[in-house]
């Protein structure tokens, strides 16, 4: 740790931080205007062949290089909280990105031990955030209706999908299952599942509200005190356990010489 942290300089001066750069990774707020004004400077002071990444979840990277001097060199690189621990990171590039840029970036990636992916073709959320909200979209469907309670469904999903889906993800489980079988689930179910274009009302309301989870006390649970605290450290360590885990089933997939 101590080592890690002596490789690690940190400044307030953004002029200082970029002077030397060969690839920057802008992670500011999802705010337009100021990630273009935060671009103009970054290319005001590094190289022509500096890599300019974001971390955005939101913006398509046609609207972060509208401003541009070199759109080619930008590209998306989201990773995902707590970025030390979570080893996927979505890649998105578009038609005119440096074939070069992608590469770097990619192996870049790579060599931090990150798990990246390239996107073939840019749309809105990525992968990760358009599974993850048709399955709370269905959530959301299942408390309005009162089949369960948040508690019920964080239940089903840490001992089932979420369970399985840490060594197996959703296409190989179905192959594991047979896709026979997930066209019958899928026949059947589809016409089933919520198609809702809204927010459900009690997110609305608990927004209004301020209940806005650990940030304000109380979400879908309640957080007391250092409740809290010990919940993120917690969730962190078993972090830890699962990437020790996932690391030690690809080095034994790995080709033997």
């Amino acid at each position: 740790m101590e080592q890690t942290l002596a490789r690690i300089t940190y400044t307030t001066n953004l002029h200082e931080a970029l002077e030397g750069a060969d690839f920057v990774l802008e992670s500011i707020p999802e705010v337009l205007e100021l990630k273009l004004e935060t671009y103009e400077i970054i290319e005001s002071v590094v190289s022509d062949k500096t890599i300019i990444s974001s971390n955005t979840s939101t913006f398509p990277l046609k609207e972060l290089t509208q401003r541009a001097k070199n759109p080619e060199r930008f590209i998306i690189t989201h990773f995902f909280n707590p970025p030390q621990l979570v080893p996927l990171v979505e890649i998105v590039k578009v038609d005119n990105t440096d074939e070069k840029v992608i590469k770097l970036t990619y192996d870049l990636m790579k060599e931090m031990g990150r798990s990246p992916v390239l996107l073939q073709k840019e749309v809105p959320g990525f992968i990760v955030n358009r599974i993850q909200v048709a399955m709370l979209r269905e959530a959301f469907h299942l408390m309005e209706i009162g089949v369960a309670t948040a508690e019920d469904i964080d239940t089903v999903m840490k001992g089932s999908m979420g369970f399985k889906w840490a060594f197996c993800g959703p296409m190989e489980s179905q192959d594991l299952a047979g896709l026979q079988t997930t066209k019958y689930m899928v026949e059947n179910l589809l016409p089933e599942l919520s198609d809702k274009k809204e927010p459900p009302a009690f997110l609305t309301k608990m927004v209004e509200d301020n209940q806005l989870g650990i940030r304000t006390g109380k979400g879908f649970y309640t957080y007391e005190g250092n409740q809290a605290a010990e919940k993120i450290r917690k969730r962190d360590d078993d972090f830890l356990e699962l990437l020790k885990l996932q690391n030690r089933e690809k080095k034994t997939m790995l080709p033997t010489q």
